[in-house]
Formats: structure tokens, sequence, C-alpha cells
């Protein structure tokens, strides 16, 4: 028998957790029909405040359980939430016709607590396709010089007001949480160059560098001779003077092409924070360009933000932040390595360490925020308070992961006997 409009209303109803007693004894359509989407997001405790007053309450059966508040401009931005909540409500609050009630990271992380798997054919139907549209899609060389540019050139004296010292823009490494950012960035650098073993003379290939910090790094205090890949200018013309600076540009080289173009045989590969944006149909030319580059008895890392399970990566992220970014599960990145016969040697997840690092990003970028809004406008500070904030809020929650891999060749015997100096600092002896 089919479902009238009333009976519709009443199972959205059955489907809320309860409402504050300022609502009329009917609730309104609009009021209904938000209860209906919260319930599809798993019930958050979170309130929701309608431009006409009225108020829903799911998840909680007291305000002192509420982690935070909605307050919904008009109608039409409620209607673009029940369309593409994932899409428009980082547009709204960019835009400002949603404003946060409460803390937004803990808003945020009690919307991804209580997530809800897709319960219907239909909506498990359309994850697999946007799963397969996402790893259908390549990035070419055009496209990632596109996407680079959107992200990473907005300028480094933005970037400067809330980054280290060292502009390093990946995850750190805290040996204890009082660590402050500038000693957990440099202790990040020195845990890749342990797990790959450094020693002065050994030569170092690393895919997407940033602004030079790791390149410098293993330069400067471990003697390498590495030559660094970036596509983009602004990054690489901050590493050249840098390393200028420290007289080290006859140690470290540094290249604005794209990866695909690395040529020579290296003793390590090392790739931090580029993998996320090769996307999943590179993975094996990725792998076949190691193979081509990796010495004998070469090893390699590749850090990168992951996922447990595949799934399309958040399409406002994709839209506004990172354009064509997709973090692999911990399978895809294993077989980037497989079918050319390499050997993993360690795998650590690094997600809390992460989530510190992004406490103290988001915390930087507030107290640099009206900088910001003078370098660009109030939609752009929303727009990186959401993105800052939601990345912490990931982490914390486990939406988000962050993998380090280190693998060699399958029939190489020069590989560490035990995990102990993963912990002890190497004695480094690095010449003028």
């Amino acid at each position: 028998m089919k479902m009238d409009d009333a009976d519709l209303l009443k199972s959205l109803d059955q489907h809320a957790s309860g409402g504050t007693g300022a609502q009329p004894a009917t609730p309104s359509l609009e009021c209904r029909l938000m209860r209906h989407l919260l319930h599809t997001l798993g019930d958050p405790p979170i309130r929701l405040t309608l431009w006409n007053g009225e108020s829903v309450i799911t998840g909680a059966d007291h305000a002192r359980q509420i982690a935070g508040g909605l307050r919904i401009a008009n109608r039409a931005t409620l209607l673009r939430l029940l369309i593409h909540p994932n899409l428009y409500f980082g547009e709204a609050y960019g835009s400002g016709a949603i404003e946060i009630e409460g803390d937004l990271v803990a808003l945020l992380e009690a919307v991804y607590r209580h997530r809800r798997a897709p319960s219907t054919p239909w909506s498990r139907g359309l994850n697999r396709l946007l799963r397969w549209l996402h790893h259908g899609r390549g990035t070419s060389l055009s496209a990632a010089r596109d996407n680079i540019h959107r992200h990473y050139d907005l300028g480094n004296d933005f970037y400067g007001l809330w980054l280290d010292r060292q502009m390093s823009y990946t995850c750190a490494y805290f040996p204890s949480r009082d660590t402050t950012l500038e000693q957990a960035q440099i202790a990040k650098m020195d845990l890749i160059c342990r797990k790959l073993r450094l020693r002065p003379g050994d030569t170092v290939v690393e895919a997407g560098c940033g602004w030079g910090a790791l390149a410098i790094h293993m330069a400067q205090h471990y003697g390498a001779r590495v030559r660094a890949f970036n596509i983009s200018r602004e990054q690489i013309a901050y590493a050249r003077a840098r390393a200028q600076v420290l007289e080290l540009d006859g140690r470290v080289q540094f290249i604005e092409d794209d990866f695909r173009n690395i040529k020579g045989r290296f003793d390590a590969f090392v790739s931090v924070g580029m993998l996320e944006h090769v996307g999943p149909g590179h993975y094996d030319e990725l792998g076949r360009l190691i193979d081509a580059c990796l010495a004998r008895d070469g090893r390699g890392l590749l850090h990168s933000i992951g996922q447990i399970q595949p799934a399309p990566f958040n399409a406002w992220i994709r839209k506004r932040i990172f354009p064509g970014a997709y973090p692999p599960t911990l399978r895809e990145m294993t077989g980037i390595l497989e079918p050319q016969g390499f050997s993993v040697l360690d795998v650590e997840n690094l997600r809390l360490h992460y989530a510190l690092t992004l406490e103290h990003w988001l915390r930087r970028f507030e107290n640099a925020r009206w900088q910001v809004q003078k370098m660009y406008d109030e939609p752009f500070v929303r727009a990186w308070r959401l993105y800052l904030s939601g990345s912490l809020a990931a982490f914390n929650t486990g939406q988000l992961q962050l993998f380090q891999l280190l693998f060699a060749r399958g029939a190489s015997n020069n590989v560490p006997w035990t995990r102990a100096h993963l912990y002890q600092p190497l004695q480094v002896k690095v010449g003028p």
C-alpha cells in the first residue's frame, strides 16, 4: 500500500529523538525533513535551529549532552543540505548561511562519530558509483599542475602565518604531547631519516617536496645528496633560496617538474604528502617509476593521509581546498608496491600525531585570522577554518589515518635486523 504524505511525515517524526518545548504542536515540514536528514547521519547530538526559530535536538536526551548547534539562515540552504550535505555544508558555512553555536571541532566530531554506513541499496550503489568515478578520473600532468597551483601557490606569506618556521605542511611527530610544533616537525624528519637508515653520500630522490624542509634536513644533517621534485613554483623558489642561504645547493637540487619525469638510480625514494594527489588511476605508474629509480639494495618510504575503507574524499574539500585529492587505504598503498616485487618492512599509523599537528595549525591560524582576512576575505577565512577544524575532527575520530610505509626490494637482505634504529638517533658525521 502506498504511503500518503501524512503517513510519511509521521514516519519522519518517529526517526527524531526529541525536540525543544519551543516548537509548535505541529512542527513544520522543513523541521521534520531536517529531523529525517539528521537521522540518516546517525542522530548526532546537535541542535538545529531553522530561520523561523524552530529547533530540533537529535541524539540527546537533554541539552547538557549536546555537542553544539547549527543555525540555518534560509530555506534555500536547508534544501541544498538535503540534496548534498557533504558539499553544501561547507558552501553554506563559508558564505555565512550556516552559523555554528559552540565549538566547531566538537560539533564535527559528534557528526563523524555518529555517522552511519549507507543503509539502502540505492545509497550503497551511489557510493560505489562515486568511488568508481573517482578511481577512473585521471590526474594528468596538466590537471596535476592546476590542482597543486590552486592549493600550494596561495602564497608563502599565507602559509608562513601558521606553519612552523621550516614550512612543513605534513604530519609532525610528537615524542611527547608537550613537544613544540617546531620540535615535532624536526622529529618527524629525523624519524623518516632513521627509517631510511640514511648515511653520508646516500643518494635520495624525493617526489613532492613541499617547501624543501625534508630534502634540506637530509642533506644538512645526514650528508645525503638529494634531488627533490615539485610542480609548485612558489614552493620550489622558496626551497632553492633556503638551500642557497644554508650553502647546501651543492648537495640538494630542487627541480620544478612532475614526479613522473624522475630519471636516474637512487639509494632511497621518499614521498611525504604527495600520494594523496596522485590518484588511484596512477598508482601502477608510480610503482613502476619507483622500481625504475631505486637501486638494487635501495629502500623507500611512503607517507600519506589514508582511510580504512575506500570512499570518495569529502566533496567540499575536493571543490574548495584540495582539488583531485584522494586518501588511499593501506591496501591501495601496498598495491603500489606488490606488482614490482617490493617488500613492506614497516607500517606505522601516526593518526593522533596528525590530530595534534592540526591543533597547532588551527590555533596559529585563528591567531592570524585578521591578517588572513586582509590578504583574502572573510569567506576564505571561514573556508580554511572549516578545512582545518574538519581535518582535526576526522583524525580524532578515525575518519582519516596517517600511514608511513617503509619498503625495500623483496630479495634484498640489506634490511634492519631489529626496530631499535627507529628510536635511537644515528651517529652521523657530515663533512663540510
